[in-house]
C-alpha cells in the first residue's frame, strides 16, 4: 500500500498524496486534481465533478462530505474551486475523459487503491451506470406522470410498447434473453450504452406526448412504440448494433453496494493516515 500512496501521475511531479491538504478533513483542491488529470480548462473539468456529485447523490452519500464548493485565490485571482475528499477524487477521476492518459492512469490507481474493499467495480463505466440509472428512475416517474395526465389506462401496456419499439420484442422476452429476474427491471442489468439509449427513449417519449398533446391509451402506446423504434433505427445506423445484442451488465445493486463499500474504505484509509 505504501508504494500506491506515493503514486505519481507524471514523472518528476509531486505525488497525489503530496497535493493533499488537512483542515478538519483530508482534501484535495479540484484545480490541483484537474492538472494531475491533464485538463487545462476548469469549465470542462467541472463536467466530471458534476457527474461525480450526481453519482454520490444516487448512492445517498452526503455530497458535502466529499465535495465542498469554495472560492480561493490562485496567482492573485479569486477563483471558484472544490475541496474533494479522497472518495470525491476517486469519483471525479472515474467520470473523467479516459482518452487522456493521465485520467486512465488515475482510474487504474484508484481501482488498485480500492482493491482491498471493492467487489464488483471493475471500470469507470460502473460508476457512470449508477448515475445514469438514477437519472432514468427520475425520468420514468416523469413519463408516468405525463402518461397518466394524457389518459393512460394500462401503464404496463404503454411501458411495454416502448420496449417493443426499441427491442423488437416484449419486455418479458427481453428479460428472458438477458437473464433478468422476473421481479427486476431490465434497466438494472444494462451497460452504459444501453442505459443511455433507454434514457433517450424515455425523455423523447415524454417530450412527444407533451408537445403533440397525445391523448388516449392506444395513441400513447403508438407514441411509445414509434419513439422506441426510431431510437433503434438510430443505433443501427450509427453503430450497426441492435440493443438486444448488447451484453448484460453486472447487477446495478451490486455495483451500488460496492461503491458504498468503497466510500467507507476510503474514509477508513483517511482515518489511518491521521493516526
Amino acid at each position: 500500500m505504501g508504494q500506491i500512496e506515493l503514486f505519481h501521475f507524471e514523472a518528476g511531479k509531486p505525488s497525489f498524496e503530496d497535493y493533499g491538504m488537512e483542515n478538519g478533513f483530508r482534501y484535495w483542491f479540484a484545480r490541483d486534481l484537474m492538472g494531475m488529470l491533464g485538463y487545462k480548462d476548469f469549465g470542462a473539468f467541472k463536467k466530471a465533478i458534476n457527474k461525480a456529485m450526481a453519482a454520490c447523490a444516487a448512492l445517498n452519500i452526503d455530497i458535502q462530505d466529499n465535495f465542498v464548493q469554495i472560492n480561493r485565490v490562485v496567482d492573485g485571482t479569486e477563483v471558484s474551486d472544490f475541496k474533494l475528499s479522497k472518495f470525491g477524487c476517486y469519483l471525479t477521476a472515474m467520470n473523467g475523459d479516459s482518452k487522456k492518459p493521465e485520467v486512465a492512469a488515475a482510474q487504474a490507481y484508484f481501482i488498485t487503491l480500492a482493491e482491498a474493499f471493492k467487489k464488483y467495480i471493475n471500470e469507470a463505466e460502473d460508476v457512470d451506470r449508477v448515475r445514469i440509472r438514477d437519472e432514468l428512475s427520475q425520468h420514468e416517474k416523469s413519463l408516468a406522470g405525463a402518461a397518466n395526465d394524457a389518459g393512460v389506462i394500462n401503464y404496463a401496456l404503454f411501458q411495454n410498447s416502448g420496449y417493443r419499439g426499441l427491442y423488437n420484442m416484449d419486455m418479458s422476452k427481453l428479460k428472458n434473453i438477458k437473464g433478468v429476474p422476473a421481479s427486476r427491471s431490465p434497466l438494472d442489468f444494462m451497460g452504459k450504452e444501453e442505459l443511455a439509449a433507454n434514457l433517450f427513449r424515455i425523455t423523447q417519449t415524454e417530450a412527444k406526448i407533451r408537445n403533440e398533446s397525445v391523448r388516449g391509451q392506444r395513441n400513447l402506446e403508438r407514441t411509445a412504440y414509434s419513439v422506441g423504434f426510431k431510437v433503434r433505427q438510430t443505433m443501427e445506423e450509427i453503430s450497426g448494433t441492435n440493443p438486444e445484442s448488447l451484453p448484460p451488465a453486472q447487477d446495478i445493486r451490486q455495483v451500488q453496494s460496492a461503491l458504498k463499500t468503497a466510500h467507507k474504505g476510503f474514509k477508513a484509509i483517511e482515518k489511518k493516515e491521521k493516526v
